[in-house]
């Protein structure tokens, strides 16, 4: 209900997003944003549901997009709410079959967004991605449909801190790894991160990182519509990037649910 989340991808252009990635000797294209096709609303049993048409045509796009340009380099998509990565992984999971070779997620949030449409009671469609790319009954008929869904025992949750009752009795029956805040705690974020990128590299297989702001405590980055007290420090956070870095296991990104109109002076965004 927070208007602003188109705005983070210019944010993040304007972070210099680019600048900072060919400073590192990448080779940097900005294809521009993504639109949908024309689209009409869609009905739900649950009352609760908006945009449903309009994110089914959001997630078709973005699964394109993704497939097309994962065949060509490492793809970055910056969001955005994370209703995004609905189409951004249903892509990925495409070319990751077409290549014979497993797609993994790291998802970074502080949320499960596991619902699928029949649970949700907020109605906000930036809950249900995973459970969509994974396979979860209840989006058929209204999402596009996914050939090749992510294996649940493929995707990892790293600073889950809100999880609704109906998510978590649905996430206890699905091989999801989930690495809550307090596991961060008692454990350290290295080392669970270690034995999941193991399982990644013994498997020989495609990851894709998604990181929510929300992921990151408030107090460091307060630019987002769904702030969850207790989350990842600065330090943590640069360990986790560094540790994807040194793995070299990474091959797409998302940035998502920043929301510059709630920043301060950019520094979410930088």
């Amino acid at each position: 209900g927070q208007l602003g989340c188109e705005m983070g991808p210019s944010a993040l252009r304007i972070a210099g997003l680019k600048t900072a990635l060919q400073a590192l000797g990448h080779t940097v294209t900005d294809i521009g944003n993504v639109a949908p096709k024309a689209f009409a609303e869609i009905p739900h049993p649950n009352a609760a549901v908006h945009h449903l048409g309009e994110t089914a045509a959001w997630t078709e796009a973005l699964s394109e997009a993704a497939y097309r340009e994962s065949g060509l380099g490492m793809p970055i998509f910056m969001g955005g709410d994370h209703a995004i990565s609905a189409g951004t992984v249903a892509g990925l999971s495409k070319r990751a079959a077409e290549m014979s070779r497993p797609l993994f997620v790291l998802w970074l949030d502080a949320h499960t967004d596991y619902h699928s449409l029949e649970t949700t009671r907020s109605g906000n469609l930036h809950g249900t991605p995973v459970a969509y790319y994974s396979g979860r009954h209840g989006f058929d008929g209204y999402f596009p449909a996914v050939p090749n869904p992510v294996d649940p025992k493929n995707i990892c949750m790293i600073g889950i801190r809100s999880v609704d009752p109906a998510e978590s009795i649905a996430l206890d029956e699905s091989g999801v790894t989930i690495h809550d805040m307090r596991m961060i705690d008692e454990h350290g974020v290295a080392v669970l991160l270690r034995e999941f990128l193991a399982r990644v590299e013994a498997a020989n297989g495609l990851l894709h990182v998604s990181l929510d702001v929300d992921f990151l405590d408030p107090s460091i980055a307060p630019a987002v519509g769904t702030t969850v007290p207790g989350g990842a420090t600065f330090r943590e956070a640069h360990l986790v990037m560094e540790m994807l870095c040194d793995s070299g296991l990474v091959s797409s990104l998302d940035l998502v649910e920043l929301n510059p109109f709630l920043d301060e002076r950019g520094r979410t965004a930088r």
